[in-house]
């Protein structure tokens, strides 16, 4: 009779841990090292070499075959000429930003530079002062002193001036001259004559007339302008344009008279000045 079969032993606590797993520390991710691709050799390659690494790239070629540094690099700007270190000049803009800006701008300049030019010259002061004698107003001016070369009794020079046009300056002949004299220099822009004994026209011819005149102004610095003045024979106030800067004289001398026959003289009703206000 066979034995009967043994039942199984049970391990040993010793045996039993030996056999379960130790414990593992968590593993560490490790970056891939990087893979140089080697540069295809295709024979030897002509053409400039690279400022970075010195291999050498083929014409054409705006950046390196090897490290891609840029192979043409721009060139640093030329330095700005001295004109161009002004003001509206000196910006470095894009192509065509602020042209019209900068045309305008040159535009006035040359304008200012031919304005001012020409009003240095005596002929654009005199356009100049002319058109500011038009837009402008005026208002009378009265001499401070008036003498004459000559005056019958009764008729003083000063009746030119009174603001009177029945009363008048008699002189006894042609060639006399009347002087006003002015306290301060002054723009003057209109000189009117009353020619005669009166603005009336039925005073008017009883006296002889003067229908040319020789007008002599003196500026303040000396300056002596002559004109000859034509006067129409007829009654009333006859306006002559003037324009003369720096006034402190004039003088009338009359010529080309008409009228005079024995017992009369020559007479000159009134005499006004205007000047710019």
């Amino acid at each position: 009779m066979s034995p009967a079969p043994r039942a199984p032993r049970a391990p040993e606590p010793a045996e039993a841990e030996a056999r379960q797993p130790a414990p593992v520390l968590p593993g560490k991710p490790v970056a891939q090292r990087p893979v140089v691709r080697p540069v295809e050799q295709r024979g030897e390659v002509v053409g400039p070499p690279c400022p970075a690494c010195g291999t050498p790239n083929p014409p054409g070629r705006k950046f390196c075959r090897r490290c891609a540094t840029p192979l043409n690099p721009q060139a640093a700007p030329a330095p700005l000429p001295w004109w161009r270190t002004i003001w509206p000049f000196r910006r470095r803009v894009r192509a065509g930003s602020g042209r019209w800006v900068r045309v305008l701008v040159i535009l006035l300049v040359v304008i200012a530079l031919c304005v001012g030019g020409f009003l240095l010259l005596p002929a654009g002061r005199a356009l100049f002062e002319d058109t500011r004698d038009k837009l402008g107003g005026s208002k009378a001016i009265t001499a401070t002193k008036v003498t004459a070369s000559a005056a019958v009794p009764g008729h003083p020079a000063s009746n030119t001036t009174d603001g009177l046009s029945n009363r008048y300056w008699g002189a006894p002949g042609p060639g006399a001259s009347v002087t006003y004299t002015f306290g301060k220099p002054f723009r003057m822009v209109d000189l009117i004559i009353t020619n005669g004994a009166s603005d009336a026209p039925q005073q008017y011819a009883t006296e002889a007339r003067a229908l040319q005149m020789d007008m002599e102004v003196t500026s303040s610095d000396g300056t002596v302008h002559r004109e000859s003045l034509s006067l129409s024979d007829k009654a009333g106030h006859q306006t002559i344009p003037t324009g003369i800067s720096d006034v402190v004289r004039v003088r009338l001398v009359l010529h080309s008279v008409t009228g005079l026959t024995p017992g009369r003289h020559v007479a000159l009703a009134e005499v006004e000045f205007f000047q710019r206000s």
